[in-house]
């Protein structure tokens, strides 16, 4: 476990690609896990985060995800499909970890909207890793990356929006 969340830890900082981790539908799991772990606490401490909240994220993840591995699937790397997808639900279990840490512990003593801040950060920041992961799978320049994993977060958030009536 330690060297699946060192290396997840290793390819949110750019340092390694998807390619670093085993081919393992064990792994994947595993990371599947770490991405709730954070969700239910979340749920548990933070008011806003309800159930409904809460399925909704996972909506928009599960549409993310089949968009990445339509990407990778039309781009005809099916045989990296396991590793990017362990990548980019492990990286996002990490980072949704830091975010509930963010509004956990920095809105008592600083303030809400420096925590608010602080996850808007990270957010913007897994998109970055996303493409970074996805540049690698493809073997692509990292703006190619960038570039598919902004169109799909754009995607990701128009159906946020659509399923929750904001505007």
């Amino acid at each position: 476990m330690q060297a699946l969340i060192k290396t997840l830890f290793e390819i949110l900082t750019l340092r390694k690609g998807p390619d670093a981790l085993p081919h393992s539908a064990l792994l994947l799991v595993v990371s599947v896990v770490l991405w709730l772990i954070p969700l239910l606490f979340g749920m548990q401490l933070i008011a806003a985060l309800d159930t409904r909240a809460a399925t909704i994220a996972i909506a928009g993840w599960l549409v993310s995800l089949a968009c990445y591995a339509g990407v990778l699937l039309l781009a005809g790397r099916a045989t990296r499909l396991l590793q990017a997808m362990t990548a980019l639900v492990g990286c996002g279990a990490l980072i949704s970890f830091a975010q509930v840490a963010s509004l956990v512990f920095l809105a008592p003593f600083l303030s809400e909207r420096i925590a608010a801040i602080v996850v808007e950060l990270l957010l913007f920041w897994s998109v970055y890793v996303k493409g970074h992961i996805i540049a690698r799978t493809l073997d692509r320049d990292w703006y190619i990356g960038l570039i598919i994993a902004i169109a799909v977060f754009l995607l990701q958030y128009s159906t946020l929006t659509a399923l929750t009536g904001n505007s």
